[in-house]
Formats: structure tokens, C-alpha cells, sequence
């Protein structure tokens, strides 16, 4: 099972779409917690917000995790030794309201078990790729410098 999760607050739906579309020809199950949306999947399955006890369910299940860029979303990947695909919202595309996104992807896209989509066109690839590693615990190092900036980013 795959699982993808977008937040809660804002609407993902460029990627909750071609997710949906990409599932059309997978025989493996897909479900995605959208956020808020208009959207009607019909390939995957949907969730607009999920309790914090079967969001854990699907992520310790899920082979591999999609998400946007945000750092919880890392950190789950991580926790749960999970690859996980990262696609950054866009401001220019009115999917956030600044680009901290692209930037957040810039600094993770070299650490092994994190894999960034930087357009929509690159998932196909990337989901068949047959040897994504998991993000590891070992990587937090390589993560920490970035959670840093974030928190002083934040304060």
C-alpha cells in the first residue's frame, strides 16, 4: 500500500490528482489524506483529515509515503524507517503562501530514503522505481542542521 498525505490546512489538489490518475493502472491500493478538497478520487482512496491513530495505521502499513514538503511529514518517514516522496508546493501555483516548500525539498533532496518530485511529471518514475530506501533514523544528522533553521525560522 502506498500512502499519501497532503496536511489539513490548505488544498494539494495538483498532487491528489495526479495521484489519483497514476493509480488508474497500479493494482496496489493507494490512499491519500487530501486535505480540504472538491475533488472526487477515483482510484484511490480518500481521506480529507484522519485521526491521529489510523493516520499512524496507514503509515505503518504503507511501503512507501507521498507528501508534500513538510517537515512533520519527514520526520514520520523517518520514525517509521518509511522512503518517502517529497512534491513541494508551489506558491506561484496558489498551493502556499511563500515557496519555504522548494527550499525545505532543496535541502533534503540529496538524503538517502527522501526522493523529490519537483514536478508532477517526475512521479511516474520515481514510484517505479523498485529500490527506494527507507528514511533511516541514522540520516537524523543530515536532517538536523534543517530542523534548526526551520525552528529559528519559525521563533
Amino acid at each position: 500500500m502506498i500512502f499519501a498525505t497532503v496536511g489539513t490546512q490548505l488544498p494539494f489538489d495538483r498532487l491528489v490528482a495526479a495521484l489519483d490518475q497514476l493509480a488508474r493502472d497500479w493494482t496496489e491500493e493507494l490512499i491519500i489524506q487530501t486535505g480540504p478538497t472538491r475533488l472526487r478520487l477515483e482510484n484511490a482512496t480518500a481521506y480529507p483529515t484522519l485521526e491521529p491513530d489510523r493516520f499512524d495505521e496507514f503509515v505503518e502499513s504503507a511501503r512507501l509515503l507521498i507528501s508534500h514538503a513538510g517537515i512533520g511529514s519527514v520526520l514520520t518517514a523517518m520514525t517509521c524507517r518509511k522512503p518517502l516522496i517529497v512534491v513541494p508546493r508551489r506558491m506561484a501555483l496558489a498551493e502556499h503562501r511563500n515557496d519555504h516548500q522548494l527550499a525545505t525539498a532543496r535541502q533534503l533532496e540529496n538524503r538517502s530514503g527522501i526522493y523529490v518530485a519537483w514536478q508532477i511529471s517526475d512521479l511516474p518514475d520515481l514510484l517505479n522505481e523498485p529500490n527506494l530506501i527507507p528514511l533511516e533514523p541514522s540520516n537524523a544528522a543530515q536532517i538536523d542542521p534543517l530542523i534548526r533553521r526551520i525552528r529559528g525560522f519559525i521563533s
